[in-house]
């Protein structure tokens, strides 16, 4: 029971460092990679809350979570999304300073990076590309930062060409920060199922893509 506590407590540290992070992007119009940044772009264009957007976003990875990455992990996920997304909407009412740029993109990208780290080295995570990167982790032993990196990357060109290259630089930046915390003090979350094996380098040509 005690140990479920103290789970329990570092994914919902992680979850509000996560979640003050994205809020104060929000103040210099910065965003953040994967499903987050996807979020966070269409809230240019929709009338919808980043905190139901976020949570619609993520739905269809829990197909891969269920089937790849365990019960307990998709349903830990999944709760960890429902919280992020309840706090970062409610942080919307919490009036932010605005700082310098760089620094809200520095502050952002070390709040990200240990709130997602904490989320993840416990046994949950925050859906959509985390997801992904935990999968390719378990199977090929590829590293998760860089996974989560690359990603994040593209979804900032899509960000740019919609939102301006400005911001769209200086968030690259906030997710480089982000990922190479998540990439130095990562460990494995999953904490049931069968293990993934890992495959032969020769044979990761036909494996199928996700």
């Amino acid at each position: 029971m005690a140990e479920k506590l103290k789970l329990v407590s570092f994914v919902l540290t992680g979850l509000l460092l996560t979640s003050f992070g994205l809020r104060i992007l929000a103040t210099q119009d910065l965003t953040f990679g994967g499903t987050a940044g996807l979020a966070t772009v269409l809230t240019f264009i929709s009338p919808w809350s980043w905190g139901v957007l976020f949570f619609l976003i993520n739905i269809p990875f829990f197909w891969i979570s269920i089937k790849k990455l365990g019960v307990w992990f998709t349903v830990s996920s999944f709760m960890s999304i429902i919280g992020i997304s309840l706090i970062r909407d409610s942080l919307d009412y919490v009036q932010i300073q605005t700082l310098p740029v760089l620094l809200v993109a520095i502050i952002a990208g070390l709040c990200i990076g240990f709130g997602v780290t904490l989320v993840l080295n416990n046994g949950s995570s925050l859906g959509g590309i985390h997801i992904l990167a935990l999968y390719a982790d378990q199977r090929w032993g590829l590293n998760r930062g860089l996974v989560i990196f690359i990603s994040d990357l593209l979804i900032i060109i899509l960000a740019g060409l919609l939102a301006g290259w400005g911001q769209a630089i200086i968030s690259i930046f906030v997710i480089f920060i982000a990922s190479m915390i998540i990439g130095r003090y990562k460990k494995s979350p999953i904490k049931e199922g069968p293990s993934i094996e890992k495959q032969p380098a020769y044979t990761h040509k036909h494996s199928q893509s996700l």
